[in-house]
C-alpha cells in the first residue's frame, strides 16, 4: 500500500449551508515540515509530560489544523488519537468509541475545533489556547468511559455469567456482543455497529469472521438484511438464550 501523498495545493473548509470559509488551512509548502513537527512531538512527549488524552488531544487538533490531505483529515485525525490512546492504555480493549461522541454532536465537534482569531491559519489559529478543544475532547473520553461502566453494571445485573470456561475462552468484543442475545435472538450489522460505535461496513466483515469461526450463524442469508444467530455452543452458555 502506498502512502498518500500530502496535498499539493491550498484547500479551505467551507460551511455546509453557507458556503463560507470557516477555515484556511496553512500552504502546501508549509505540510511536510509542520507534520515532520507534529510526529516528532508525539514521538518526544512522554506520559510524564502530559497525561495520554491530554496528548491525543493535542495531536488531534494540530493534525486537523494542519490539514495536510485533501480529504479524509477528520478520520485521520481520529485514527492517529485512537492509536495514542491504545498505546497509552486507554483502549478498554476496544470497548468504547469517540466517533459515538462526535456524532451526536456534529456542531459541537466543529465548533470546538474552531479557535482562534481568524480563520486563517496564519491568522492566529496556529498560536490559539486550545483550552476549549482539549476540554470538549477530555469530556468526550469521560463520557465513553462512563457509558462502558454503565453497559458493564448492566451487564452484571442480567446475570451474564463469566465464570464458565467457555466464556473465558472469548475475546472481549465477543464477550461484550453477548449482551445483544439478552434481549434479541438474532441480530445485524447495525446492531454491532452501534454497539462498538464502528461503520456498518466493518460490522459485517466482523460478524462474518465470527460466522466462519464458529461464534455465530447465519440466520438470514439475505445481502442486505442478513441476520446472525448465536451459536448453539454460546446459546447454552447464555442459559439457552431468549
Amino acid at each position: 500500500m502506498k502512502p498518500t501523498p500530502y496535498r499539493d495545493g491550498q484547500n479551505v473548509i467551507r460551511d455546509a449551508r453557507s458556503r463560507r470559509i470557516v477555515y484556511m488551512p496553512p500552504e502546501a509548502k508549509d505540510v511536510p515540515a509542520l507534520m515532520k513537527d507534529l510526529a516528532g512531538w508525539i514521538e518526544a512527549s512522554e506520559p510524564t509530560d502530559l497525561p495520554c488524552p491530554i496528548r491525543a488531544g493535542i495531536a488531534h487538533y494540530q493534525f486537523a489544523t494542519i490539514h495536510p490531505y485533501y480529504d479524509g483529515n477528520g478520520r485521520t485525525a481520529r485514527l492517529l488519537t485512537t492509536l495514542i490512546l491504545h498505546l497509552g492504555g486507554y483502549d478498554l480493549k476496544g470497548l468504547y468509541s469517540l466517533e459515538e461522541y462526535y456524532a451526536r454532536n456534529l456542531g459541537g465537534y466543529y465548533n470546538a475545533l474552531a479557535i482562534g482569531p481568524s480563520h486563517n491559519y496564519y491568522g492566529g489559529r496556529a498560536e490559539a489556547d486550545i483550552t476549549k478543544w482539549v476540554e470538549y475532547f477530555c469530556d468526550g473520553m469521560v463520557e465513553s468511559f462512563e457509558s462502558v461502566k454503565n453497559r458493564a453494571r448492566e451487564a452484571a445485573e442480567a446475570r451474564v455469567e463469566d465464570s464458565s470456561p467457555g466464556l473465558r475462552k472469548l475475546d472481549p468484543r465477543r464477550r461484550k456482543a453477548l449482551e445483544l442475545f439478552l434481549h434479541h435472538d438474532t441480530i445485524t450489522s447495525r446492531d454491532i455497529g452501534t454497539l462498538f460505535g464502528i461503520s456498518q461496513r466493518t460490522g459485517r466483515h466482523l460478524l462474518s469472521d465470527w460466522a466462519q469461526e464458529g461464534f455465530l450463524m447465519v440466520v438470514d442469508p439475505s445481502k442486505k438484511g442478513r441476520r446472525y444467530g448465536l451459536a448453539e455452543e454460546f446459546r447454552k452458555l447464555l442459559g439457552g438464550g431468549r
